[in-house]
C-alpha cells in the first residue's frame, strides 16, 4: 500500500517474470527503511501484498465464473470453479499461487487470470563482497523462506559487481573475480538465471562484418527462429545450415567447420539448440 500502490501491482502484472532483490548486508552507512535488516521479513512484506491482490482477483472471477457454472453446466466453467478454489485455498494460507501445480490444460483454463505470484520469481540476495563466493546468515535464512517455492536464488555483491564493471581489461575482471572467489560475475549468472526463468536461448549468426546473438523460445523449430530474424525467413523458409556451438569455437572459423564436414543440413523439424550458429536459405 506504500510506494507506487496499484501503479507498481499493474506494472509487475506485465511482465513475465520477477527478479526480487533482497538485501542481505549490514551497513551502518545505509540505512534501512524498517532499521533493522531481515531479508526474509522484506521478502514476506512484498509477497503480502501480492498475494492479496491475487486473492481479489481470483475471488472476483469465482463470483463470475460460480454463475456460469450452476447455470449452464457447462464443464470448464466447472474446472475453472475448481482450480480458482485451489488458488484461493493456497493465497488464504499466506502461499503464492506458483505452488499450485497445473498441468497445461488447467493453465490454458486460467490464463488470462494473470496472477502475479504465479510468475517465476528469482531472488536475487545483495551481499558484501565478504560473502560474494559462499553467502552469510541472511542469505541462508532467504534460502529456507523459499524452500517451498520452486524459485531460484542467487548470491550477489551488487557494488563488487559496480567495481568489476569499472575495469576495462577482461583479465583484470577475471583476476578481480579470482580474488573474491568467483569464477564469473555476478550480471553473467543474473543473465543466466533470468533466461532459464523465462525458457530463453540463444543461437547466432555470423559472417564477415558481424556476429549477433539471437534469443528464442526454447523448443522453437528452424522456421520460428529464422521469424525472430525476419518473418520473411520464416515464411519462405528452405532450410538452415547449423553449426554446433563447441564445434565453431573448437574448429575457429565457418570455413574450417565446413571443411572438416561439421555443418549440418536441417529441414522444417529441426529444433534448435542453445547456442547453434545458424545460416538460413529461403524463398519468398
Amino acid at each position: 500500500g506504500e510506494g507506487l500502490g496499484n501503479k507498481f501491482l499493474g506494472n509487475i502484472r506485465n511482465t513475465n517474470a520477477i527478479i526480487h532483490v533482497l538485501r542481505c548486508f549490514d551497513n551502518g552507512n545505509i540505512t534501512h527503511v524498517d532499521g533493522t535488516i531481515d531479508p526474509v521479513r522484506d521478502k514476506g512484506i512484498i509477497d503480502t501484498e501480492l498475494q492479496l491482490k491475487d486473492l481479489e482477483t481470483v475471488e472476483n472471477r469465482l463470483g463470475k465464473i460460480q454463475k456460469q457454472a450452476a447455470v449452464g453446466g457447462d464443464k470448464n466453467a466447472k474446472r475453472q470453479v475448481e482450480l480458482l478454489q485451489q488458488y484461493k485455498s493456497v493465497l488464504e494460507q499466506g502461499k503464492s499461487a506458483r505452488t499450485v501445480e497445473l498441468d497445461k490444460e488447467d493453465r490454458k483454463l486460467l490464463a488470462d487470470l494473470s496472477l502475479l505470484t504465479d510468475k517465476p520469481v528469482l531472488y536475487v540476495c545483495n551481499v558484501d563482497e565478504a560473502s560474494a563466493a559462499a553467502g552469510n546468515a541472511y542469505t541462508e535464512a532467504v534460502r529456507a523462506a523459499i524452500a517451498e517455492e520452486k524459485a531460484e536464488m542467487l548470491v550477489i555483491a551488487a557494488a563488487t559487481e559496480a567495481d568489476i564493471a569499472e575495469l576495462e581489461e577482461y583479465e583484470e575482471r577475471l583476476m578481480f573475480l579470482e580474488e573474491i572467489g568467483l569464477k564469473e560475475s555476478g550480471v553473467a549468472r543474473l543473465i543466466k538465471s533470468a533466461y532459464r526463468l523465462l525458457d530463453l536461448e540463444t543461437f547466432f549468426t555470423t559472417g564477415a562484418d558481424e556476429t549477433r546473438a539471437w534469443t528464442y523460445s526454447k523448443g522453437m523449430k528452424a522456421p520460428q527462429t529464422a521469424g525472430v530474424i525476419h518473418t520473411d525467413f520464416e515464411k519462405g523458409f528452405i532450410r538452415a545450415e547449423v553449426i554446433k556451438y563447441d564445434d565453431y569455437v573448437n574448429l575457429g572459423s565457418e570455413k574450417a567447420c565446413r571443411d572438416a564436414g561439421k555443418i549440418g543440413i536441417e529441414g522444417k523439424e529441426y529444433v534448435v539448440q542453445d547456442g547453434d550458429i545458424m545460416h538460413f536459405l529461403f524463398n519468398v
